[in-house]
């Protein structure tokens, strides 16, 4: 008699059907914040100051250009200067480049100029980087596009040359 109390108590829940439509919102959402999230922390990744590099034919790519520690040294169009992102003056790069070059083997700097900056003042910049020792000096430019072919521009520099 208990057996008959048992069944008639128990009552069977079915369980809905699967649902055959994928819900794609959730992960629109969240690709939609790493998209903007990508969009804005993109243009702070950039390395010192954003200057409009020559174009060249023939670039060489300088990865070393590219690392934590590299020493990149910017000239503006109006001949302001800046060591990686400090700003100061042409003459005052021979102590300061020297102080960052003291216990490196590498002894390269990286020159990157505005392609409307002055001649005298890219001099200036090289004569004190000189000073200071630098064994080699990269200048930075950029692939110049081909017109024909319509491809983009890669570039990342020239080659070092030999300071003596």
């Amino acid at each position: 008699m208990a057996d008959k109390i048992k069944k008639s108590n128990e009552t069977k829940f079915k369980a809905p059907p699967p649902v055959a439509d994928i819900n794609v919102t959730p992960m629109v959402d969240v690709m939609l914040v790493l998209l903007i999230i990508f969009m804005v922390i993109t243009p702070m990744l950039s390395k010192g100051v954003s200057v409009t590099l020559p174009k060249t034919d023939n670039p060489i790519p300088m990865k070393a250009a590219d690392k934590s520690d590299a020493i990149v040294v910017a000239v503006m169009h109006d001949g302001h200067v800046y060591l990686n992102v400090d700003p100061t003056k042409a003459e005052d790069l021979a102590p300061k480049v020297k102080d960052l070059l003291s216990g490196r083997t590498d002894k390269t700097v990286f020159v990157k100029c505005d392609q409307r900056a002055k001649y005298q003042v890219v001099l200036d910049v090289v004569q004190n980087l000189q000073a200071a020792g630098v064994d080699q000096l990269g200048l930075l430019t950029e692939q110049q596009q081909d017109r024909r072919r319509g491809a983009a521009g890669a570039g990342a520099g020239t080659a070092p040359t030999e300071q003596k």
